[in-house]
């Protein structure tokens, strides 16, 4: 009897993980949507945002997916698995950005993960470049991005709001 029970809980289980995998691949990727995300840091919401991003069909993913995992990384508990994930974002941000190296949106991620990843990564060579770059380019951005850029600029030490 108890094997039974057993088995229709693990049933029930893989049927709902397999469900809420399902409603996140059929969501929208949104940029609003995902920025959000990015500014909250919520665990479950940035685990959820990179599977809608995953199974997205925009060129552009592997930029928001390196995103994603570097702000995935702050929220680990051990060191490894923080420089796990942001090792692999950053891999996957990078790429993006020589595939694109015009494209403004992944300068300003880049920027906002530059500003705040801790000096071990050795990850902030780019800040003035990126930062030039954002203030020449912001006007021809969708008004989500410039809407994040300057809702980021509230805080960053390096953009300001007045620079726009």
């Amino acid at each position: 009897m108890k094997m039974i029970y057993k088995w229709k809980m693990l049933l029930v289980f893989l049927l709902t993980v397999g469900f809420i995998k399902i409603s996140a691949a059929q969501e929208k990727f949104e940029k609003a949507a995902f920025y959000t995300v990015m500014d909250s840091g919520d665990l479950d919401a940035i685990n959820n945002q990179i599977e809608i991003v995953q199974a997205s069909s925009s060129n552009n993913k592997e930029g928001y997916e390196g995103a994603l995992l570097m702000r995935k990384a702050d929220k680990m508990s051990t060191a490894g698995k923080k420089l796990k994930y942001f090792k692999a974002g950053r891999i996957k941000l990078e790429t993006a950005l020589l595939a694109d190296s015009d494209n403004t949106e992944f300068h300003f991620l880049r920027l906002a993960i530059e500003e705040h990843a801790p000096k071990i990564v050795k990850y902030h060579n780019d800040i003035e470049k990126d930062k030039l770059i954002i203030r020449k380019n912001f006007k021809g951005l969708p008004k989500s991005v410039q809407h994040a850029i300057i809702d980021y600029c509230k805080k960053s030490k390096v953009l300001r709001a007045e620079d726009f």
